[in-house]
C-alpha cells in the first residue's frame, strides 16, 4: 500500500474557534472538573465554570492592556497550570501564541520575539524575564512583559475589570477556524527554527476527529491525564486541546523528578510520553528487581508480559501462559500499575520509534501504549494506534481526515486537517515542503496493508559508507538507547569503510547497574574505560546489530566522556539529537574510530 487517505468523522466547519471551548463547556457541565490545579502538595479541582471565568477575566486584562485581535503574544514557562490558562486567554482576545522553551536561550528568545513580531511576553520566573530584558533591543515590537511568578497575571484580571463583556466578545467577532491560532517554531536541529503557523481548525479538526477515534481513552467519565511534557512542544499542546475538548480532567507536572510522586497522587488514566520515559520505567524497575536479589523473577516476568502481548496478536494466550500472567500480574504487574498511579490504563507515545519488545512489555502488564506519529508541521498526531486498532511495531493508521502517502523515495507525505498553513513569512520554505497538498515529512516509512505505518528513519539522515550501503542510524541508535547503561548516542559512518558509535552513558542509571554488577566502587568517570563496562556495551552493540546486515553494523565504538543533553546544545527540547552540532563538535572522536586497526 503507497497511499490511505481516511475521510474525517467529524463533518468539516469553519464555524467558532479554540475560544469558544471553555465557555462550551462551562454551559454544558459547569460542575465537571476540568483541571486539577497543583498547590504544594495537594491538587485543587478547577471546574469548568471557574475556568471559563478566570479566562474570560485574564482575557479582559489583555484587552486593557492594548493586546489586539491578530497580536502575537509569546508564552515562555515550564508545563504549570498558567500556561493553559494564558493559551486560552490569549485565543479569546483573537491574539496568537508563540511558545518559547523554558530552556530557551537569549538567543533562542530574542530570534522567536523578532521573527514572529511578538508584542507581548508572558514569562514564568524572574530570570525569564531578565533574559528577555537582555535581548529587548532586537525585539523591536515588544511592549509588555509579564511575569507570572512576579504576580502578573492577577493584576491583568484587575486591570480588566473596567472591560465588559461585549467588549471582550467583539475582539475576536472577525476569527474563525481559518485563522492562526499559534505559531510554534521547530526545534532547529540544523540552522534557525522556522515558525509553523497552525490554525484554529488545524486543533479543533484534528482533535475532534481523535475524540471520537479515541474514545474509550478520552471520553470515559474518569478519563484523566497528567501533562508533564513541555507545552511549547506540539505533541503535548494537542493533548491540551484535546482533553479540553474531550472535557477530560487535565493536569500539570513541571518537574519530571517528581513524576513518579505526582503520578501516585494525580491518579491519571492516560498519559504520554517519549519513549525514553518508557525505557526509563523499564530500566529503573529491572534494576531495582535486581538489586533486591530478584532479577530473575523480573527478568521471567517482563518474558512473560511480552509473550502473553504477542499472544494476543495471533489469536488467544494459552492456558499455561494465562496462569503464569496471573502469577506475575499479582507479584510485579500490579506494582508498577501502581508506580503510574493505579489507574493508567494507555499511554501514548511519540516522538521516536518505542520498539516492539517495549511496547509489548507494557500491554502485557497492562499499560497499552498507543504509539502515533506526527510533526509541528502536522499538528502533531497524523497516525496513531488505538484501543481497537493496535499494531504494536507501528505508529498505526492515519487518524480520520488525514492521509498518508509512501513517495517513490520511500519518504513519507502527509495530507489532511492537520497540515500547518505554511511557514511565518517564509513562503520559500513553505512551497518546497508542501506540494500539490502534501507535506513532505522528510521521514521514511511503509505502509502495510492494512494501511498501519512503520517509520524507518529520517530522509536526510541517511548514510552511505565508502561501499555504498545505505545504512539508517535510527534503526541502531532506538535499540542502543534502550540499554540501561545507554544515555544518548549517534551512529556514524558517512563515506567511511564502516559503521562507527560514539555513546554516552546514563549517570542516573550507573550507580544501580554498577552495583547490582559487582562494580559499586568504580565511578562513571573511570566506567567509560572499565573493561567490565566496555563489554557490556559490547554486549549492547550486538543486540542492537541483530537489526540490520552486517554491512549496516555497528563495527567500533567509543565511549564520551560527559553526556548530550539540551543544556550543553545537543539535544533539542524534544530531546531529538542535534547531528550536526556532534558531528562538529565531536570531529577528532569520530576520526579516532578509523584511525584504529581495521575491526
Amino acid at each position: 500500500m503507497q497511499s490511505l487517505v481516511v475521510p474525517p468523522l467529524v463533518p468539516p466547519s469553519t464555524v467558532g474557534s479554540l475560544a469558544d471551548l471553555p465557555g462550551r463547556n462551562a454551559a454544558a457541565a459547569p460542575g465537571r472538573v476540568a483541571f486539577s490545579r497543583r498547590e504544594g502538595s495537594r491538587w485543587v479541582d478547577v471546574t469548568a465554570a471557574e475556568f471559563h471565568q478566570e479566562v474570560r477575566a485574564l482575557a479582559k486584562g489583555l484587552v486593557a492592556a492594548g493586546v489586539a485581535p491578530g497580536d502575537r503574544v509569546a508564552l515562555m514557562s515550564k508545563t504549570r497550570y498558567e500556561w493553559t490558562l494564558v493559551d486560552f486567554a490569549i485565543w479569546t482576545v483573537g491574539a496568537v501564541t508563540v511558545p518559547i522553551y523554558e530552556t530557551s536561550s537569549a538567543d533562542q528568545v530574542a530570534w522567536i520575539l523578532e521573527d514572529s513580531g511578538s508584542v507581548a511576553i508572558v514569562v514564568e520566573t524572574a530570570a525569564h524575564e531578565a533574559t528577555v530584558e537582555a535581548i529587548r533591543d532586537h525585539a523591536v515590537g515588544l511592549r509588555s512583559v509579564w511575569q507570572i511568578d512576579g504576580g502578573a497575571l492577577a493584576a491583568l484580571g484587575t486591570g480588566g475589570s473596567g472591560v465588559s463583556d461585549a467588549e471582550l466578545d467583539a475582539t475576536r467577532d472577525g476569527v474563525d477556524r481559518t485563522c492562526v491560532a499559534t505559531v510554534i517554531y521547530t526545534s532547529g536541529t540544523t540552522g534557525r527554527p522556522k515558525g509553523c503557523e497552525l490554525t484554529h481548525d488545524n486543533f479543533m479538526a484534528l482533535s475532534e476527529n481523535a475524540v471520537e477515534r479515541l474514545s474509550a481513552v478520552v471520553s470515559s467519565d474518569d478519563a484523566s491525564t497528567l501533562l508533564f511534557l513541555p507545552l511549547a512542544h506540539v505533541f503535548a499542546r494537542f493533548i491540551e486541546v484535546l482533553c479540553v475538548t474531550a472535557q477530560a480532567r487535565m493536569g500539570h507536572s513541571a518537574d519530571i523528578k517528581n513524576l513518579l510522586a505526582d503520578f501516585a497522587t494525580f491518579r491519571p488514566t492516560f498519559i504520554l510520553a517519549v519513549p525514553r520515559v518508557f525505557e526509563k520505567i523499564y530500566n529503573s524497575s529491572e534494576q531495582k528487581a535486581t538489586s533486591e536479589g530478584k532479577g530473575k523473577i523480573f527478568s521471567t516476568a517482563a518474558e512473560t508480559a511480552i509473550a502473553w502481548s504477542t499472544a494476543l496478536d495471533d489469536g488467544r494466550p494459552g492456558l499455561g501462559l494465562r496462569v503464569r500472567h496471573a502469577v506475575f500480574d499479582r507479584l510485579v504487574y500490579s506494582r508498577l500499575r501502581d508506580a503510574m498511579g493505579g489507574q493508567v490504563r494507555y499511554a501514548v507515545s511519540g516522538g521516536a520509534p518505542l520498539g516492539t519488545r517495549l511496547g509489548h512489555f507494557f500491554r502485557g502488564v497492562g499499560v497499552t501504549i498507543l504509539e502515533g506519529y506526527g510533526l509541528t508541521e502536522t499538528t502533531a498526531p497524523a497516525t496513531v494506534n488505538t484501543p481497537e486498532l493496535v499494531k504494536i511495531g507501528t505508529v498505526g493508521p492515519p487518524l480520520p481526515g488525514v492521509g498518508i502517502r509512501i513517495a517513490e523515495d520511500g519518504e513519507i507525505l502527509v495530507t489532511g486537517v492537520n497540515v500547518f498553513r505554511g511557514y511565518h513569512d517564509n513562503t520559500e520554505a513553505t512551497a518546497a515542503a508542501i506540494e500539490d497538498g502534501w507535506f513532505h515529512t522528510g521521514d521514511l516509512g511503509s505502509l502495510d496493508d492494512d494501511g498501519f505505518l512503520r517509520i524507518t528513519g529520517r530522509k536526510k539522515e541517511i548514510l552511505v559508507t565508502a561501499g555504498g550501503k545505505n545504512v539508517v542510524p535510527a534503526v541502531l541508535e532506538d535499540r542502543l538507547r534502550a540499554h540501561p547503561l545507554v544515555s544518548q548516542c549517534i551512529v556514524v559512518g558517512d563515506q567511511r569503510p564502516f559503521i562507527g558509535a560514539l555513546i554516552t552513558l546514563d549517570a542516573e542509571m550507573y550507580p544501580a547497574w554498577a552495583a547490582n554488577n559487582g562494580l559499586a566502587g568504580v565511578t562513571i568517570e573511570r566506567a567509560r574505560e572499565h573493561e567490565g563496562v566496555l563489554a557490556e556495551l559490547q554486549r549492547a552493540v550486538d543486540e542492537a546489530n541483530e537489526a540490520v546486515s552486517r554491512a549496516e553494523s555497528i563495527r567500533s565504538f567509543a565511549v564520551l566522556d560527559g553526556d548530550f543533553t539540551e543544556e550543553n546544545g545537543y539535544l533539542t527540547p524534544s530531546l531529538k539529537l542535534k547531528r550536526n552540532v556532534v558531528m562538529r563538535d565531536f570531529e577528532d572522536e569520530v576520526e579516532a574510530l578509523y584511525s584504529r586497526p581495521k575491526p
